[in-house]
């Protein structure tokens, strides 16, 4: 990469970043919770649950954090039951705080998997990137500040021993960010993907994580269990144009 490279990149970056933070102003809702708890919404996925709308009745949303996807899906969707999964103490418990008086958000403090265990967690600097797979060196080149600091032990539980199909009424979202064991994920709630109607998988392209499955295996599993891939959203780019990481809906058939 030149130098001509790396300063398009950090404009690109800080521009993305401007607009962001101009978002969350503009909106009441996602600036109080800015301001008060130091969570930005992930204003990146307004569009998306803007156009599904108010007809949200369930949203699944593992690989929670601080709650930044809970906050965009809560203002679109104000009378979903939210069900939320984050392993780590520290964002659960800003999680926890943030929606204290919401009776519809429900939090469960463990990670979600294939099987039941107990397992290390890859605890990143940049704690949204925190994994259950071993952070590479490309991670932490692509994106600086998420060096591995540390692990933890974590309880590991499958989507099937937490939710039953009854109480995912339709329509319903199930959202998976779980820093590339997307798989490991699906693989575990294979048996309630039918109450799904929608999916929104994070997937990369190169590998962040050791061992993780990539976009394109995500994407034939899913097939094979009857999705059919709607829109790629958020990508992100190397400096060379190729994608590296994106954002993908999903439809029922």
């Amino acid at each position: 990469m030149n130098t001509n490279e790396i300063r398009t990149g950090e404009y690109r970056k800080v521009n993305s970043r401007i607009s962001k933070l101009i978002a969350l102003l503009r909106n009441p809702f996602y600036r109080r919770t800015l301001f008060r708890y130091r969570v930005a919404a992930a204003v990146e996925h307004d569009a998306l649950l803007k156009r599904l709308g108010k007809d949200l009745r369930t949203v699944v949303d593992i690989g929670a954090n601080r709650g930044q996807f809970a906050l965009v899906a809560r203002f679109h969707a104000p009378e979903a039951r939210i069900i939320a999964f984050e392993p780590l103490e520290e964002p659960a418990e800003v999680f926890q705080e943030m929606f204290r008086l919401d009776a519809l958000m429900e939090l469960h403090r463990c990670a979600v998997g294939a099987h039941a265990s107990e397992a290390v967690m890859h605890l990143s600097k940049a704690d949204d990137s925190s994994s259950l797979l071993p952070i590479t060196a490309l991670q932490t080149r692509v994106f600086p500040g998420t060096q591995e600091r540390g692990t933890r032990r974590v309880t590991v539980r499958p989507l099937t021993d937490v939710l039953l199909p009854r109480q995912i009424t339709p329509p319903s979202l199930l959202k998976i960010d779980v820093q590339g064991y997307e798989l490991q994920v699906l693989e575990g709630g294979v048996a309630l993907l039918d109450c799904f109607d929608y999916l929104l998988v994070e997937c990369s392209y190169a590998v962040f994580y050791k061992d993780q499955a990539l976009a394109g295996e995500v994407l034939s599993y899913l097939e094979k269990v009857g999705f059919v891939l709607i829109q790629r959203c958020n990508l992100i780019y190397d400096q060379h144009g190729v994608p590296l990481q994106a954002d993908f809906f999903f439809q029922r058939k």
